[in-house]
């Protein structure tokens, strides 16, 4: 079946609908598996920030504007300018601005490459198709940002999922089977631990109540596993040595970040057990 290409517009759909797109599953922008942050987020003295997404591997944030028809001026100083205050606001993420329209203009392209190299800017092209009753949209990357050489307040609150919501929109069965494998470690420190499904990642909770001393984000092909505790040249020494692959330290929550396989050895698995049990000790007692 051959795909026509549409104007939202003339459809009546608006910007507000191209937004929720992206909401409900911000990988169509083909920018990686990213998570939503926000989605009309209040700028101090300055509008509204369309969506905020977040890599959540390597906490890089998008500032992402929306906007129908042809890019124009005012639209590439909002983009910027909120992407400049996301970023005066928490340093610890990277931050690129994200600028989606229908139609990248050669002037727009010229303007904005005087930024790029100060300013990672990346610009999306947009089109829109009718699919029977249904519409669909599809992104082109015109222009990529250029490349160069943590959890907080500003944290989501914690949205309940269940199971079968991570299985299919952030892991598989086997990065769900592997996270059960990673609590029955965590039971052995503190035996009524249970997974706690929230929208951005599986907490901990214990008779009820919160106990996230440990959390877990289900990927495609591995695992995130937190573990709050102190950096400390023993830790990392330690985690070296049993050659476990560590992401960025979350300083704000101060937190390790690991990424697992789906399998474990005998002394990553010690290892993994002694932080735990370190991390239980230095979390209180559950309430």
């Amino acid at each position: 079946m051959k795909l026509e290409s549409i104007s939202l517009k003339r459809t009546g759909l608006n910007e507000k609908w191209v937004q929720d797109q992206i909401a409900d599953d911000p990988s169509i922008l083909g920018l990686g598996d990213l998570v939503l942050k926000d989605k009309e987020r209040l700028q101090p003295n300055a509008g509204r920030l369309d969506l905020l997404l977040q890599n959540p591997d390597s906490l890089k944030r998008y500032e992402v504007e929306v906007q129908l028809g042809a890019t124009d001026e005012s639209h590439i100083i909002r983009t910027i300018e909120y992407r400049d205050i996301e970023k005066k606001r928490y340093p610890q993420y990277e931050h690129a601005a994200v600028i989606v329209a229908d139609e990248i203009t050669a002037r727009f392209l010229n303007v904005i490459q005087l930024f790029n190299g100060a300013i990672p800017l990346i610009a999306l092209k947009m089109t829109a198709y009718k699919v029977g009753d249904q519409h669909a949209l599809t992104f082109v990357k015109v222009l990529d940002e250029l490349t160069y050489g943590f959890v907080d307040e500003d944290e989501p609150t914690a949205e309940p999922t269940d199971r079968t919501f991570w299985e299919s929109h952030r892991g598989t069965k086997a990065t769900l089977t592997a996270t059960d494998g990673l609590l029955q470690l965590v039971k052995q420190v503190e035996p009524k631990a249970a997974l706690k499904y929230n929208k951005h990642y599986i907490g901990l909770e214990v008779d009820g109540s919160p106990l996230n001393f440990v959390t877990f984000m289900p990927r495609k092909a591995h695992v995130i596993m937190t573990i709050r505790l102190p950096q400390t040249k023993e830790v990392d020494d330690q985690l070296d040595e049993a050659g476990l692959d560590t992401l960025t330290y979350e300083s704000q929550w101060r937190q390790y970040r690991l990424r697992l396989e789906s399998s474990v050895d005998d002394k990553q698995r010690e290892t993994l057990l002694k932080l735990i049990r370190q991390a239980r000790e230095s979390f209180g007692k559950a309430a």
